[in-house]
Order: C-alpha cells, then structure tokens, then sequence
C-alpha cells in the first residue's frame, strides 16, 4: 500500500493493485506522487494539489 503524498494516510488498492485515488506528476518532472480521493475531494485542480504535496 502506498501512502498519499498530501496527507500521508495510506491509500487502499483495488482490484490488481490499482489505488483508490489519483496519481500527479510536477511539471518538468517524472517523478509521480499518488494522492487520495479524500485529497483529490479538497483540492479539485492539479495545481492545488501540486501547491500542497508534502
């Protein structure tokens, strides 16, 4: 299980490893940070989640 990149809970899996959530990447980066569904609820727009990962 990976942990959400904004508030550090875990984030369950679905069928074949699959998250419950979302994954974001930064601009000019390829790093990929998975984000919660409770999370991607607070922050609608990529650029809000981008501003508050932790």
């Amino acid at each position: 299980m990976s942990k959400c990149s904004i508030c550090s809970n875990k984030i369950p899996e679905l069928f074949l490893e699959k998250l419950k959530g979302t994954i974001i990447k930064k601009a000019g980066s390829s790093k990929q940070y998975p984000v919660c569904f409770e999370c991607q609820k607070k922050f609608t727009t990529k650029e809000e989640m981008v501003k508050n990962l932790g």
